[in-house]
């Protein structure tokens, strides 16, 4: 089968078209021929190296976290499933390698895609669904009424979660460039501010939650709009010693996650609030949850741009600038 890989981990490395042999399949997996699959923020930190503390791949290594695309075997034990379903999923973090023609995969991970949705817009959800789904639901436990900032609210996560976010009755505030005003506004955003024009930690106050999408400076500050008692949630800020631990990643790592995010705690006792990363883990019943959502209509999919498979690189360089107002697909089979 075709794939794109990289032979090493850097951020200048490109993905190349190698030819890769077929996944062997277990007596739970399910076998897919993989119709789309997205791109994801995780796919270019995967590349350079960034998240070696956590995960760690053989090279090559065929990229790519989520897709959508057609049953065309499965496992002996298989029961959820069968030849020819459509589905859509997140494989395991020790399982990815959606760039590519075929996939598999545990069937805990997959679901039937929502019938109102093409294989292209499938494809856009399931990593960004998962993830805000476990912010909200897991962590969070965001309820109505309360009041939660999300970060890069025009971006391809973001844009879910305001969604997700509104359907679970939150008030939504984003920060989001002139560009990604309408569509933010379109999706349910209550409040939007321009962070090119305004300090969002001068314009807000007293939220209850904060999803952060960004890390960095963004995190920080976010601790400021909290009211006591407030979370944050972070995608993109780091592990701390707790994480370690749930994970049962040892001593070393426990006390390297603890060095590395001592601001971050430090901050959140200062504002009496909570912090936590979210590593998100695939789930087929989460997936089934949302399916539920797109097919009644309470949420939707949003896609920037589509690319052929053979532009794959050109997908990731795309999403890497930041400039993406939603999704952005690689349509593997056209």
């Amino acid at each position: 089968m075709k794939a794109m890989a990289i032979k090493k981990y850097g951020k200048n490395q490109k993905l190349m078209i190698t030819e890769a042999q077929m996944p062997a399949i277990g007596e739970k997996d399910v076998l897919v021929e993989i119709y789309a699959s997205s791109i994801n923020p995780i796919d270019f930190k995967i590349r350079d190296g960034k998240v070696r503390t956590l995960l760690t791949y053989k090279m090559p290594l065929v990229l790519g976290n989520d897709f959508s695309g057609k049953v065309i075997k499965t496992g002996e034990k298989v029961t959820a499933f069968k030849t020819g379903d459509s589905v859509y999923g997140r494989p395991r973090k020790t399982r990815i390698g959606t760039f590519a023609e075929y996939i598999s995969t545990h069937e805990e991970d997959l679901s039937l895609m929502p019938e109102n949705l093409s294989f292209t817009e499938a494809a856009s959800l399931p990593l960004v669904g998962l993830t805000a789904w476990q912010a909200f639901h897991d962590i969070l436990k965001l309820k109505n009424g309360q009041k939660i900032l999300i970060h890069a609210g025009a971006g391809g996560l973001g844009t879910f979660a305001i969604q997700l976010a509104k359907q679970m009755g939150a008030y939504v505030a984003v920060t989001a460039s002139e560009k990604g005003h309408h569509l933010a506004e379109s999706l349910g955003a209550d409040l939007i501010v321009n962070y090119k024009k305004e300090k969002f930690n001068e314009v807000l106050n007293d939220y209850d939650a904060v999803f952060d999408t960004l890390g960095g400076e963004a995190l920080q500050k976010s601790f400021e709009v909290l009211k006591p008692g407030g979370k944050i949630v972070s995608v993109s800020g780091v592990p701390d010693a707790s994480y370690a631990k749930d994970h049962q990643m040892g001593i070393v790592k426990s006390v390297l996650f603890w060095a590395v995010s001592r601001k971050l705690i430090s901050l959140a006792k200062k504002h009496d609030a909570a912090y936590q990363f979210l590593f998100m883990k695939p789930s087929g019943d989460q997936l089934r949850l949302i399916k539920e959502l797109v097919e009644t209509g309470k949420i939707r999919p949003v896609i920037d741009r589509t690319y052929s498979f053979q532009d794959t690189q050109a997908a990731l360089d795309y999403v890497e600038t930041g400039r993406a107002k939603g999704k952005v697909i690689v349509e593997v089979k056209q």
